[in-house]
């Protein structure tokens, strides 16, 4: 079981809870969700607790994370989408703290289930409609004819441009999700082939210095993996919030 790559990603139950046939129990996942909020409130509210006009380096990197997103927000929606800065915050914030613990042996990888990261891509996508209706009524429609087609290819474009959208949510869940399966499944793989070299002997450990030294360099790579997928995911999010601002671009 140790050497199952699956079984990190496997769901247990912590606290059993059912409610009129419905299982709410209490599971791994659940904890690192709350445990993820509760490290980022910590963290921003710890970190900028001081506000020093020379801010340290915990402060530095709040700033950093602010900045960020609202350079994005501006650049990719304007000034006008800074109204959605809290909900692009909290999912940055939320999915690389998620994905940085995933990297802790024994720590649940909670961005690792596509559920997970399809419910954040739907909060995107509802709010880019309820949004985009609310701001514009019909005129939001006008998203999926895009300016300056032709009247004879409106209908093709436009079925194109739906089927684009209504793949929004699952591009989007599936990239972060697939990014983080994927790669913990390597790295297991690359240190359980490790483990069992060495318990061959002294020519098992030299030919478990290439499976250690590649499980190393991939580890390396998914912290590197783990700021970029928060990145896109929040680029992406940006720039799909942009539709519900300005819906004819």
């Amino acid at each position: 079981m140790s050497n199952d790559p699956i079984h990190q990603f496997q769901l247990s139950k912590i606290v059993d809870i059912q409610v009129g046939g419905l299982d709410l129990s209490f599971t791994n996942s659940a904890l690192f969700m709350a445990v993820v909020v509760v490290t980022s409130v910590l963290f921003l509210g710890l970190a900028t607790r001081g506000r020093g006009l020379v801010p340290g380096r915990w402060q530095s990197a709040a700033e950093m994370s602010y900045e960020f997103v609202a350079n994005t927000l501006r650049s990719s929606a304007g000034t006008e989408g800074m109204k959605f800065f809290p909900l692009v915050f909290s999912i940055f914030m939320f999915v690389l703290v998620a994905n940085l613990y995933g990297l802790f042996p024994y720590f649940f990888t909670v961005t690792s289930h596509i559920i997970v990261t399809f419910a954040l891509a739907m909060i995107v996508i509802l709010t880019v409609v309820i949004a985009g209706f609310r701001k514009h009524g019909f005129g939001f429609l006008k998203l999926f004819v895009p300016h300056g087609v032709p009247g004879v290819l409106i209908p093709l474009v436009t079925a194109i441009e739906v089927i684009s959208f209504l793949s929004r949510p699952i591009s989007l869940s599936v990239r972060l999700f697939a990014n983080m399966l994927a790669g913990h499944i390597t790295v297991k793989v690359f240190a359980g082939l490790v483990v069992a070299l060495g318990a061959l002997g002294i020519g098992g450990w030299i030919g478990a210095i290439l499976p250690l030294a590649m499980t190393v360099a991939i580890t390396a790579l998914e912290v590197l993996v783990a700021f970029l997928q928060a990145y896109v995911f929040t680029v992406l999010t940006c720039m799909y919030l942009n539709d519900a601002i300005h819906p004819g671009h």
